[in-house]
């Protein structure tokens, strides 16, 4: 039971970055249903490999919080490697390019892209590295730090990593936006305390920092502002206006989705609680 609970958290967390990924690029880009489901697929994967990794107990609604911003974090760090150093496109649709690209212009040479990801994916791994061993300190009792010290070293790390990629991406095109940058670090840290009221994995809390961080800013962006298009599309024509309607038919999958999340927040956080803070 507990792996399709797994498979279905995976499932629902992929529709929810599919459905604002599409709400927000179909205008410019049309729409597939190979694309739209292709993040459903992976987190429909990465969901029960976390659950079978973590050997979590889904009866409990914490866990299924833990297990939907952890797999929604997996996603979209596979999703965006691939697009920034795997995938080969014309990247003159854009206004800022998906591909790894040094001030605006995009890196051609594949090998050069492979290398710099190999880089970004040690740098990924190693901070995963770091928050386990600070984890096994806490376990051991070798950390004497202040928890929410702790929360913050190991939930807002997430956001700074989007912050200095974002920034690196972005700011040579649309200009360094200060409010910007701090915004993921902060919004991280914040949902890193609410993790970690549930559980003390040092894991989860910062996967789950990153991941309800992402899914709540996307969330702000594409829906409260519809008609505003992205930075990457800025200044790009909408080839695709019949879409600007035929969108609208997938908001109901998103709030469906996140009435659920805050169905399993009110169960975890009115029930037993056996977090770090």
């Amino acid at each position: 039971m507990d792996f399709i609970i797994s498979l279905v958290i995976g499932i629902t967390a992929g529709l929810h970055t599919s459905t604002w990924g599409m709400y927000k690029d179909s205008p410019h880009e049309g729409y597939t249903h190979a694309k739209y489901f292709r993040s459903t697929i992976i987190a429909a994967i990465v969901g029960p490999v976390i659950w079978y990794i973590s050997g979590m107990d889904l009866s409990v609604p914490a866990n299924i919080l833990m297990l939907w911003g952890g797999t929604y974090a997996i996603e979209r760090l596979i999703l965006e490697f691939y697009k920034t150093f795997l995938r080969e496109e014309d990247q003159s649709k854009y206004f800022i390019p998906m591909q790894l690209h040094i001030f605006g212009k995009v890196v051609e040479s594949r090998n050069a892209r492979l290398l710099a990801g190999a880089g970004y994916l040690a740098v990924c791994l190693l901070v995963g590295w770091g928050v386990y061993t600070l984890w096994g300190m806490h376990e051991a009792g070798n950390l004497n730090w202040h928890p929410l010290l702790i929360v913050f070293a190991i939930g807002s790390i997430g956001g700074w990593i989007s912050a200095f990629g974002g920034a690196w991406k972005d700011a040579p095109l649309e200009g360094f936006q200060i409010f910007k940058f701090f915004r993921s670090p902060g919004v991280a840290f914040g949902y890193a305390i609410l993790a970690a009221m549930l559980t003390t994995n040092f894991l989860f809390i910062t996967l789950c920092g990153i991941g309800y961080t992402i899914a709540s800013i996307e969330t702000y962006k594409t829906f409260f502002f519809p008609s505003k298009p992205r930075g990457k599309f800025a200044g790009k024509p909408i080839d695709f206006p019949d879409w600007t309607q035929k969108r609208q038919k997938y908001v109901p999958v998103f709030v469906a989705i996140w009435v659920g999340i805050l169905f399993f927040a009110y169960l975890a956080y009115t029930g037993t609680r056996n977090g770090l803070l």
